[in-house]
């Protein structure tokens, strides 16, 4: 099967909709054509700058102009970010992604600092990826040059329903900071979350929308919405555990090559549901107790279902990163690259609601 094959919204929605045990078992036999069914990719998610994020993303906790008591910091220091990795390292994790509550990249000490980090870790013999918002194409090269392996930056949903969950950034921009990514010696990692009030067609939409991308993602996240109390998203319920099984198995048929990546909401998941996920195609996930900022299973519970499924964590897979040639026209400063993001600017009324109280309980707590 070909990862570039480009489907239909009909295909696509046939596939989802298709008797759930005939649809794990398709996803299955696909599955296993490309991956080991027993290997699963271990990977630890490091937030290295919590908080104060200006962006009006609904589902986001970390967002600046919400109430949701996450406590916000500077950027972590190299030495602490390198402990970290060693001790997820010797736990099973073989990657390592670093996220920084930013809008966009902006050169400087702190992109500077990271590119440090992605050296330190890169030297450690793990695959690196990073989510730090959107990037030019000369960012992405410096980041490739580092020794990054992959660069997240999730589209979410489908371009219709994200003018619903946010307001600050555009659609096109996520598709243009992927396109970027790809022009540099960097692999893409984007997927999305369900559970924020999509329809069926938005989840559709969503994979619809990677196709757009000059060549599919090499990984793609699902997410689970974790509504957490502050945000515009807080009263949204749980995914059924369902919903995940399908849009996993569909994104596995899809994107048959790439790594598909159960990623957040595992802690609202039992067991049973988790192994549904990975023999509907799920062969990564992220480890330790909290992903940036909200719970995760932690390592103990991990690898036992990992030895109760009879799955191992997956190492390292050899690169060539050191053999990719950066172009060197990639590699100009920013401030020569005429970028601009959008800002859409719109109202979403319950992203403006959940602002409005953050602003009344941070006025009640100063007085």
């Amino acid at each position: 099967m070909d990862n570039n094959k480009h489907w239909t919204k009909e295909e696509i929605l046939a596939i989802y909709n298709k008797p759930l045990m005939e649809l794990i078992y398709e996803a299955a036999t696909v599955h296993r054509q490309y991956h080991d069914p027993l290997k699963i990719q271990v990977s630890k998610l490091i937030s290295i700058k919590t908080g104060g994020c200006p962006e009006d993303c609904g589902y986001c906790p970390q967002a600046a102009r919400y109430h949701t008591n996450i406590e916000k910091n500077d950027l972590m220091p190299l030495d602490e970010v390198l402990a970290k990795a060693e001790a997820a390292k010797a736990t099973g994790s073989s990657r390592v992604c670093m996220g920084a509550a930013w809008r966009n990249v902006q050169d400087g000490k702190d992109f500077d600092q990271v590119i440090e980090m992605v050296k330190g870790l890169s030297a450690m013999n793990m695959e690196v990826c990073c989510t730090l918002g959107m990037v030019t194409e000369s960012q992405a090269s410096r980041l490739a040059e580092a020794g990054l392996h992959y660069y997240n930056h999730n589209i979410d949903t489908s371009e219709e329903y994200y003018k619903e969950v946010i307001s600050t950034r555009g659609f096109n921009d996520r598709i243009e900071t992927l396109e970027n990514v790809r022009k540099s010696a960097l692999k893409v990692c984007s997927g999305g979350i369900i559970g924020m009030g999509e329809t069926v067609d938005d989840r559709i939409g969503m994979l619809m929308g990677l196709q757009k991308l000059s060549e599919a993602p090499e990984s793609i996240p699902i997410n689970a919405l974790v509504p957490v109390e502050g945000t515009p998203m807080e009263e949204q319920e749980i995914v059924p555990i369902w919903d995940v099984v399908r849009m996993i198995a569909t994104t596995r048929i899809v994107f048959p090559k790439s790594t598909v990546r159960l990623s957040a909401g595992r802690m609202q998941m039992s067991k049973e549901g988790q192994a549904l996920c990975f023999m509907a195609g799920a062969s990564s996930i992220f480890a330790g107790d909290k992903l940036l900022t909200t719970p995760n299973p932690g390592d103990n519970e991990d690898m036992q279902l990992f030895n109760l499924l009879g799955l191992t964590p997956s190492e390292k897979k050899k690169d060539n990163t050191e053999k990719v040639k950066i172009r060197k026209d990639t590699l100009l400063p920013t401030s020569e690259e005429k970028v601009k993001w959008s800002r859409p600017g719109h109202v979403i009324e319950k992203n403006k609601q959940a602002a409005e109280k953050a602003k009344a309980i941070r006025k009640a707590l100063k007085s």
